[in-house]
């Protein structure tokens, strides 16, 4: 979508007190525009259906309609959309459903209330975004899946030495604060280190980096 259009979000959430506040955080936004919101998932695939938003932040555990399946019926009908889990997370088979629905990121309830905006701005640009609890268990299943890491996987050349340090603290989950801290260098300058790694590997997000670092044996 272009920079400067207004992101149209919809929130589905059975629990009134946290969707009303989520709206609430999220309106305070100018970039983001909350164009509806559902206390029930089938309630929610119409309001899709009906306002075209570009986003939509799905609770993953309602009454009616659960959230990976209101995902896949929204899906059907609006390929485009681009879908966030929110959800209180028990375990990565909550994250493996919410992907193989096809969402483009998981949000922790229990997680900082400034991820939703910065998760929500990264689905519009297409970009997936996971929760750090997320990640953290979206790689241990990645790990478990490896049965030799490193193998059949391209260089790590383009890399420097500094970068292949923050791609490994990458993997193990962390954000730039902490990368910063750990290798004592200033946020500003991890952030520059990940968005360099991002573009050197040609992947579209940290998740992605992750991964792509415990496949090479990197964490």
């Amino acid at each position: 979508m272009p920079k400067e259009e207004i992101i149209r979000v919809v929130v589905v959430d059975d629990h009134d007190l946290f969707r009303v506040g989520l709206v609430s955080m999220l309106s305070a936004h100018p970039d983001i525009a909350v164009v509806g919101q559902a206390s029930r998932g089938e309630m929610g695939v119409r309001l899709v259906e009906e306002l075209s938003p570009h986003v939509v932040l799905m609770d993953q555990r309602m009454p009616d309609v659960d959230g990976p399946e209101a995902t896949r019926a929204i899906l059907a009908r609006r390929p485009m959309t681009r879908v966030l889990a929110l959800t209180v997370l028990s375990g990565d088979g909550d994250v493996a459903a919410a992907m193989q629905a096809g969402a483009v990121g998981f949000l922790a309830k229990d997680g900082p209330i400034d991820d939703v905006a910065v998760a929500v701005r990264a689905a519009a640009r297409g970009v997936s975004w996971l929760s750090p609890r997320a990640a953290e268990l979206v790689l241990g299943r990645v790990r478990r899946s490896e049965v030799e890491p490193g193998s059949n996987h391209g260089p790590l050349e383009p890399l420097s030495p500094r970068e292949l340090e923050v791609l490994r603290l990458l993997a193990r989950g962390m954000e730039n604060t902490a990368i910063a801290t750990t290798l004592e260098i200033s946020p500003r300058t991890a952030k520059n280190h990940v968005s360099s790694i991002l573009r050197k590997l040609g992947v579209p997000g940290r998740i992605q980096a992750a991964v792509y670092a415990v496949r090479h044996g990197l964490d």
